[in-house]
This record gives C-alpha cells, structure tokens and sequence, in this order.
C-alpha cells in the first residue's frame, strides 16, 4: 500500500476534481484484499481488512481538522461483472460508519459509568468524612485516632479518582475516534483497474 497526493491520484475520474482534497491512495493487487479475510459477512458488509483499515485510520489522524479526506483504491485487476466502484464505496462507506457508531456506544456507556461512579464517589466522601469527624472528635484521641483521621479523609476523596479520571481524561480520546470514523464515513472513495505504474502518482 502506498500513499499519495496531488493531481496524478485523480485520474480515471470523471466526476468533479479533488484538488481541495487531501488524497490516500491504496494499491491492491485484487478486490479481495481489501476484506477481512476471516469476516464471512456478505459484502458490501464485510469488515476490511486489519492491515488497511490500521494503514486509513493513521493517515486519517494525521489529517488537518478541516481537511477533506478521499480514497483512491488502485486494483490491479477485478471482476468485470461487479460493480467494483460502488462496492468499494459502500463497503468502506459502511465500515467506518459501525466503527463510528460502536465509538458512540462506547462513549456513551462511558458516560453511565462516570455517573454511577460519580454517585458512589459522592457517597463514599459523605461517609469516609463523617467517620473521620467521629474519630477525630472522640475524646482522649490517640495518635492511632489521628493517623485514622487523616486514612479516612484521605480515604474518602481517592473513591472520586475514578470519576474524575472518566470525566477529565476518559472521554475525549473516544469522542475525538468517533469523529474521525465519521469523517471516514463521508470522504469520496473512487476505484481505477489497471497494472500500477510505478512512475505514475
């Protein structure tokens, strides 16, 4: 697989030019290889494969926020009878919209667990608090009493750590994946056939 930008990866296109376009090109020697090998899902449905959907979501992340992106898929031969450029663009298309999807859900069930951890948290201060009140105001309080005190509170504020981690940290690298599956989702993929000039793009 090579990458590439710039006019040259626009050949064989008919539609608009994509010259605003920040532009992946994908070399594969058949259609099969841009499937899961292991996926027995029907296409358009079948997962791509791991090697390329890795070698997508990198460049994708190295992508300018305001960048379009688009895909060029280079086959060095495919079935006539298929429509292979709809069926790339639905497949690519499809996969990047589960994988935003499931980011969401991900994201999403992050965020009923920092609530639930958040309550517990809560909870976990009122108490540890009161306890150490009680023993820090106990008569003829020892030395014991005190480290007690300080184990309690202390105590007390390390239950929050986990909601703090979910609502400070957590979930903005999972939000920051969605958007960019999405963006995925969106760009313009084309297909040209034909043997791979390695003079060419």
């Amino acid at each position: 697989m090579t990458a590439s930008q710039g006019s040259d990866a626009t050949r064989g296109r008919n539609d608009a030019t994509l010259d605003d376009h920040e532009i992946l090109e994908v070399h594969i020697g058949e259609l099969r290889q841009l499937f899961n090998a292991i996926d027995p899902a029907p296409l358009p449905g079948r997962d791509l494969d791991p090697r390329i959907e890795e070698f997508i979501v990198d460049w994708g992340r190295e992508l300018p926020r305001l960048t379009t992106p688009s895909l060029h898929v280079r086959l060095d031969r495919a079935d006539e009878s298929a429509d292979v450029a709809a069926l790339v663009a639905d497949t690519v298309h499809g996969f990047f919209t589960a994988r935003e999807a499931s980011a969401r859900r991900r994201l999403k069930r992050l965020f009923q667990d920092g609530r639930t951890s958040l309550a517990i948290g809560f909870a976990a201060v009122l108490l540890f608090t009161i306890a150490a009140q009680f023993v820090g105001s106990a008569p003829g309080a020892s030395g014991f009493s005190r480290v007690l005190h300080e184990s309690l509170s202390i105590g007390g504020w390390v239950a929050m750590w986990r909601p703090l981690e979910i609502f400070l940290y957590d979930w903005w690298p999972i939000r920051a994946t969605a958007r960019l599956y999405a963006r995925l989702a969106a760009m313009p993929v084309w297909v040209t056939v034909g043997p791979h000039d390695a003079t060419d793009g």
